[in-house]
Order: C-alpha cells, then structure tokens, then sequence
C-alpha cells in the first residue's frame, strides 16, 4: 500500500505503468491534491509515462558526443568576464568561461574562491546572533582592532586596541581589558616576543635593538589571525527571502569549507561553498557529484543559457566522478586515461603515446568512437553496431493435390 491517500484501483492503474519509483511518487502526490477519479488517474498516469518513455535514450544512441555538442555549442556564446554572486554587489566571483573551464578541469582551488553560510534558529532571525558567526568566520587582523606605532628610540612597538571593536569582535567576553589580554597572548605565542599590556594598549619589542628585527617583528604581526579563519578575508551578511522565509545569509570571500561546518549556528545541512575538491573532501564523492551538476547549470543559467538539458551536464558529472575520485576533463585526467591508444593519441601529444604503446606492446581493441575513425571503420554506435547478413530462403515445393 502507498503512502498516498488513493484508492486500490488507483493504485493498480498507476503501479501498472512503466514509470521508476520516483515518479509514480509524483503521480501519487498530483492524483492526491486535486483529488483526481479514477479515469483522470488513467490519464495522468499514461501522459506521464508517454512523456518518460518518449524522453528516453534510444539504445545505441552516441550519448557523449550529443552532451560534447549540447555544451560546448552554447559555450561559444559564454563571455570571458567576472560578474557579482547572486545581486551581491560587494563580492566578485568568477562566472562565464572561466568557471566552466575551472570546474572541468577540476581545478584544486578556483579563482576566487566563496561560500555561502546559511544559519539556524535564532543566528539566522537576529542580526546580533548573526554577527557573532560573522566574527567567527572572517579572519580579524591586528589592523581592524587598532592602530600600530613603532618607537625607533626605545625599539618598541606599541598597539592602540580600539575598545569598541574589541567589543564587537568579541561580543560574548564582556571586559575590553580581558579581551586585549587574549590578543596579547596571541602576539606573544605567534611572535615569541614579552608583551606589556596596559588596559587596551600593548608594547613590545625585539629582544636585542635592531631597526630590521622592529620592522621584521611589524610585518609578522599584520599577518597574525587573531579570530575568524585564515582563508576567509571578507564576510558579506544580507538579508534574504528564502524556502524557510526570510533570514540573515552569510557570503564570504575565501573558502575554508570544512572549518565552517563545525562553527556554532551554521546550517550545515544547506551551506556551500564553489569548492569541488573541498566538498568532496568534507560531503563526500556524491556530493561533489551534485556540486559539479548545480556549478555547471548555475553557471550557463547566468549567461542566460538555460536550454541546456539537465542531463548532458549530470553525464559530464557522472563521467568526472564515477571512480570515486573528481577527475578532470583533459590529457591529465579522463582523456589522458582512456584505455584506447589511439584516443589517447589523437587528444594531445601523440607521439609520447605512441611511443609508450609501442614499448610495452599494447593493443587497441577498437571500442571507442575516435579510433575507429582513424582507422577508417564504422564507429560502433548507431547502425555501425548492427551487423546485417544477406542469405537466402529456401521455400518448399508445394505439395501436389
């Protein structure tokens, strides 16, 4: 029995067809809202299954090189510029034909890196709540807490904290003094310096006088993270209508995927990030595999190239993943992998190839579509499959009266 609200006979019409799991669900639901007879459910049932059926892959059909076709003809239409994420002016991500390049590639770190952190209960209703992740997440150099002098005469280096951004950086100590303690001890750990703390002010210096080793000690110390994570440099908050209504959303430049899931407040179960490898490395293969989908999509919808069936890019998804593994599109990756000789040869530098088959012996069996045109054969897809012999039929005599 299902779980929809049917009759038997409905139930009987629909479990007769030849449509998967998924959508006799569907079926189910739609009959259920509109409260559909038994002849509308018929019909319904046998519409959606004509359509299935129809939209269905004829067998050997050549499925790669339709998907090849599918995206790269609108590729060509794709522009080489960055544009802003999703209306956020603040923040510039890489769109176009460098993306798609990026993603296909699989390259290790893209461009310009972001996530977007979506929150839970009350960090995502309340902007105080929110700032607090904000502050967790964006990294906080000496340079945004307060000024830096040096005194050439005493070779010291004195930090004027500003209380007010102590204060909000670190909204949940309530003492400006104890909060100018913490990043006193940061300095000392990161620098290997004695620091003299004085309410909000901070002093230090080399141990023996030297001009360089003051200049060298203010260098490393607009480079320490005293709060946030590393990699992220900027956190963009805005308030945004969304499935669970309206709530605060976090955008960030610089990613640091699996640092981020961890922190207090985020939603893990809908916050992403433009990171492939990073996905996969924190969510696992299938996961990257729906990441490499959405990335693709997103980024042919935004140059208003939104024809593109949906299944060619889970087909490039599919093929980049399905050893466990993301692999690029290219002679290091997928095509550089192909069993066939002769494909490998005719993708990018063809003579190593050649050579290294002809050392160790290999053999070219003939499979693919590339080797059998250069060979000069029928490729074996389509009509090139089928094998069709001529032969004669014999009839008997007829039997006389």
């Amino acid at each position: 029995m299902t779980e929809f609200d049917v009759s038997d006979d409905i139930e009987a019409v629909v479990e007769d067809t030849d449509l998967p799991r998924r959508l006799k669900n569907e079926v189910y639901r739609t009959v259920e809202e509109r409260g559909a007879t038994l002849e509308q459910a018929d019909e319904i049932a046998r519409a959606v299954e004509h359509r299935y059926l129809d939209t269905r892959v004829d067998p050997l059909d050549p499925v790669g090189t339709v998907s090849a076709q599918s995206i790269g003809e609108p590729g060509t239409q794709l522009t080489m510029n960055t544009f802003h994420y999703a209306g956020v002016a603040e923040i510039d991500v890489t769109q176009g034909l460098p993306r798609l390049i990026e993603l296909v590639d699989a390259r290790k770190t893209p461009d310009t890196p972001m996530m977007t952190v979506y929150l839970e209960d009350e960090y995502a209703t309340e902007r105080e709540r929110a700032h607090e992740v904000v502050w967790q997440i964006e990294a906080t150099k000496i340079l945004a807490l307060g000024d830096i002098s040096t005194n050439v005469a005493d070779m010291r280096v004195q930090v004027s904290l500003n209380p007010d951004t102590l204060q909000e950086r670190w909204p949940t100590m309530e003492s400006t003094d104890e909060i100018a303690g913490e990043v006193a001890d940061i300095i000392e750990d990161s620098l290997g310096v004695t620091t003299i703390q004085q309410g909000t002010d901070i002093e230090f210096g080399p141990e023996e006088p030297s001009y360089r080793d003051l200049l060298q000690l203010v260098e490393e110390l607009r480079d320490i993270t005293f709060k946030g994570i590393e990699e992220v440099t900027r956190v963009v908050i805005r308030k945004e209508e969304t499935d669970e209504g309206e709530e605060f959303v976090l955008y960030t430049e610089g990613s640091a995927f699996g640092d981020v899931l961890t922190i207090e407040g985020v939603d893990a179960s809908r916050s992403t990030c433009n990171n492939i490898h990073e996905i996969h490395r924190e969510l696992g293969i299938e996961a990257a595999r729906e990441a490499i989908i959405e990335e693709t999509k997103n980024t042919l919808e935004e140059q208003g190239l939104d024809d593109v069936n949906i299944r060619h890019l889970m087909l490039v998804a599919d093929i980049m993943t399905n050893r466990g593994e993301i692999e690029s599109i290219g002679r290091h990756g997928i095509s550089g992998s192909k069993e066939s000789v002769l494909a490998r040869a005719a993708f990018e530098v063809t003579v190593n190839h050649l050579l290294d088959a002809a050392i160790h012996g290999e053999v070219d069996d003939l499979n693919g579509v590339t080797e059998n045109v250069i060979v000069g054969k029928p490729i074996k897809l389509g009509t090139g499959d089928v094998n069709l012999k001529m032969g004669s039929v014999s009839r008997q005599p007829e039997q006389a009266d």
